[in-house]
């Protein structure tokens, strides 16, 4: 399984893409939100994934930055689906009230002709915390992660036992680590430079640093722990300086990905 990180910068951003990803087996793929606009659609084509090789999406919560850029997937999707380029259905999973927000947001800003792909080739997956699917051959268990600020899922992916965490882009509350313990992958939202906490305040938007995140993630014995979601004003340096943060806090292989950067997960 390969991870693609489409973007990773939080929803201020201009000097990199809102937070997405793909995960990948063979010529399938699983986006993870879609970032805050049409700029999703170019980074895909230079990543060289087609748009017709997704068929499961999972949006996270109704921010603009995770969410305007799924609006264009389906737009996309469904234009393909009437060419008869795209085989096969699309599978959105995502929690109830963000499903009414899609819904909401398609009908005023799509063609008619293509919301009523909706329910018939658009499939749109109500999840509840703890609810399990299987998404490119996987377990997918789906967690509440108690946001304060808006509703929002996370899940985790377990392949041949093996986990990989998705917390959103909060701080993992206590409650959700017996889930994600000791998994093989994890990300986590890190805001900022824990010595620029004055400057980005991080705990007034309900976010992390990178000595808090990486102090976690050795607290709970996770194996890989992905940095992202994070301020962009340290672009050029941000993988060297927050390395340089989080390596004295946390012993496993700790990651900073770029925009468009592709490893192996599993």
């Amino acid at each position: 399984m390969k991870l693609t990180m489409l973007g990773t910068g939080n929803a201020s951003v201009t000097k990199c893409y809102n937070t997405c990803f793909t995960l990948s087996e063979g010529d399938e793929y699983f986006l993870v939100d879609g970032g805050g606009g049409n700029g999703i659609l170019n980074i895909l084509e230079e990543e060289n994934i087609s748009i017709d090789s997704i068929h499961h999406v999972f949006v996270s919560h109704g921010h603009t930055d995770h969410v305007l850029g799924i609006i264009w997937i389906l737009r996309i999707i469904a234009q393909h689906m009437h060419k008869n380029s795209y085989t096969g259905n699309l599978k959105v999973y995502c929690h109830k009230e963000l499903r009414e927000m899609l819904d909401t947001l398609c009908h005023m800003m799509l063609p008619k002709k293509f919301v009523k792909l909706f329910g018939n080739r658009i499939l749109f997956v109500e999840v509840s915390d703890g609810q399990k699917e299987e998404i490119l051959g996987c377990q997918v268990r789906f967690m509440d992660v108690i946001s304060p600020k808006m509703k929002q899922y996370g899940f985790v992916l377990n392949k041949n036992g093996q986990k990989l965490a998705f917390c959103g882009d909060v701080p993992l509350k206590e409650e959700l680590i017996p889930y994600v313990r000791e998994s093989e992958w994890m990300f986590h939202e890190a805001f900022c430079l824990y010595e620029e906490r004055e400057i980005f305040k991080p705990y007034e938007k309900e976010h992390s640093t990178v000595k808090d995140a990486c102090e976690l993630g050795e607290r709970i014995g996770v194996k890989n722990l992905i940095l992202y979601h994070t301020e962009d004003k340290h672009i050029k340096e941000r993988k060297e300086l927050y390395l340089k943060e989080g390596k004295p806090y946390f012993h496993g292989d700790l990651y900073v990905p770029d925009d468009r950067e592709t490893f192996d997960i599993f």
